[in-house]
């Protein structure tokens, strides 16, 4: 549950600073990234000769193939993002200011707002943030509420009394009678239903916590003009992080990820998720009473824990309508938004618990987005969504490599691998950097450890995908049952999770020849021992 102390302040102003070219690339950054290289290279000389000695040469030769795949992928993102950003979407960009210099506005804003218990500062900040976009648009709009406490909306109320009085702004309050923020939309989605929503209307998904930057509802609108089949549109975001560096550090690196990874998607007219952050769509869908049972009442079927209902993961949900109703999808760079991050408590706690509620999501409508087959959508996005699923595996295997090496032949081994993620993961660094604000050396590191963690909690999930928390909005969980039927299910999660693993360690060692294969005759000799038995 989130303090609403108002007594308690937060230093949520909007980022201003963005360096660019040599404002980013100082001498002293260049002079760090210099020196890194160089200790790699002394690392490098130091230990060489323990990729290519007898014995290891062929678990190098499995390692480098395996890194020729991962960064072969990596660079196609790369560069597909590079198209959409440097050429694709600029002439979207000028031909939506063109529709909008005409004189082309959409009837009516329509911001579909969930909060709980917010901080005071936080949502006065929002709250302003969508005025001004809607003073800016210079058309009429509608704040649609979905409140689970009284004290938030008589904050609201209060700002919009006090401050944008002058403003042709109406707001409607949906108290939801029933816990969960997917309820929340729902009850939201059925008075937009009733109300003034036509089906050409735009409605903006923002969550509670998401500040507008200037202009980031503006540079949406006019795409829906300029295509007419385009059915929604997610946005860039940074984060303010009220908390620890290192997990503001690692806040920033994901994001700076999330844009070299959205725009390479939008180069297919998709993207691999809606953000709830903020998001913008077309009415049509959004106020039919399929696309609302599925946001609210969304679940899996599944072969060990049965039907289930998804707790959190409300911007995949629909993502997956939109995607399996064949609409077009685009990120917007140039549309921007604050998540502010309140990280009270153990950083370690929260950090896990993120990483468990977004692969959970992930896995969750990845299964079911990959049944609908490349048919359904582009081939590349079918296949983004089939990497997923195999990159949770083939991110594991260099490391039980290494470590498997180190032990059965040259315990230095692990120390050519050392140097060898650093190297990798600089270079890879050097590509997140164009899409960061600044240059930090910490991000190789925390890209190793975040694509670690990320792949064994991927993995532990797998197997357990009824199981969910989720912090926010009174810290719910499901998925926690007792009595012998949990007791049953749990056991055989544990029993398939060591499996699997057991599985890929041998599999791996076995490709690697650290071990070797059992024998014909151990095999015939093992057989004849059981029918004696």
């Amino acid at each position: 549950m989130q303090d609403r102390n108002p007594a308690c302040t937060y230093d949520v102003d909007e980022i201003t600073h963005r360096p660019k070219g040599l404002a980013k690339w100082t001498p002293f950054a260049l002079f760090q990234i210099s020196l890194y290289f160089g200790c790699c290279f002394v690392g490098l000389t130091t230990v060489e000769n323990v990729f290519f000695s007898p014995t290891t040469k062929e678990i190098t030769l499995v390692i480098g193939i395996l890194g020729i795949w991962r960064y072969g992928w990596w660079m196609t993102h790369a560069v597909r993002a590079w198209i959409y950003g440097r050429f694709v979407y600029p002439s979207m960009r000028d031909a939506g200011r063109k529709i909008w210099e005409d004189g082309w506005r959409p009837r009516r804003l329509h911001f579909m707002m969930t909060t709980y218990k917010e901080h005071r500062d936080i949502t006065e900040k929002v709250i302003r943030s969508i005025c001004r976009e809607i003073r800016d648009a210079g058309v009429p709009g509608t704040i649609w509420l979905g409140s689970g406490d009284a004290y938030d909306e008589e904050l609201i109320t209060n700002l919009l009394v006090r401050e944008w009085s002058d403003l042709d702004i109406k707001l409607h309050v949906v108290r939801q009678n029933q816990p969960g923020k997917r309820l929340a939309i729902g009850l939201v989605l059925r008075a937009m239903s009733r109300g003034d929503v036509e089906d050409d209307d735009l409605i903006i998904f923002m969550d509670g916590d998401f500040i507008l930057a200037k202009n980031a509802v503006g540079a949406c609108l006019p795409l829906f003009k300029l295509y007419p089949d385009l059915q929604a549109c997610t946005t860039d975001e940074e984060v303010l992080c009220i908390g620890p560096r290192w997990i503001a550090n690692w806040l920033t690196m994901r994001f700076a990820q999330r844009r070299l990874a959205m725009q390479s998607h939008s180069l297919s007219g998709r993207v691999l998720t809606l953000t709830g952050r903020m998001s913008v769509f077309r009415a049509n869908h959004l106020v039919k009473l399929k696309f609302i049972r599925l946001l609210e009442a969304d679940h899996l079927e599944h072969w060990l824990w049965g039907k289930f209902r998804f707790l959190s993961g409300d911007d995949k949900s629909t993502w997956y309508y939109m995607l399996q109703s064949g609409c077009r999808m685009l990120y917007v760079p140039d549309a921007m938004g604050y998540t502010v991050e309140v990280i009270e408590g153990s950083g370690m706690d929260r950090m896990v618990q993120n990483f468990r509620r977004w692969s959970g999501n992930m896995l969750r409508n990845g299964t079911r987005a990959l049944a609908l087959g490349p048919g359904r959508m582009p081939f590349f996005i079918w296949w983004c969504l089939l990497d997923q699923r195999v990159s949770m595996w083939t991110m594991l295997v260099s490391p039980v490599l290494a470590i498997c090496t180190s032990v059965l032949y040259d315990p230095f081994y692990i120390l050519g691998y050392v140097v060898f993620i650093c190297i990798t993961r600089m270079l890879l660094s050097l590509f997140l950097f164009q899409y960061s604000r600044k240059v930090d050396l910490s991000y190789p590191f925390i890209l190793y450890f975040n694509q670690l963690i990320n792949a064994s909690v991927k993995v532990y999930c797998i197997f357990r995908l009824s199981k969910q928390r989720w912090s926010n909005r009174g810290d719910q969980r499901a998925g926690d049952g007792d009595g012998l039927i949990a007791t049953l299910q749990n056991w055989m999660a544990s029993y398939l999770t060591l499996l699997y693993v057991t599985m890929l360690f041998l599999g791996v060692c076995l490709m690697a020849g650290l071990i070797e294969p059992p024998s014909g005759r151990m095999i015939s000799h093992v057989l004849s021992l059981s029918a004696a038995a």
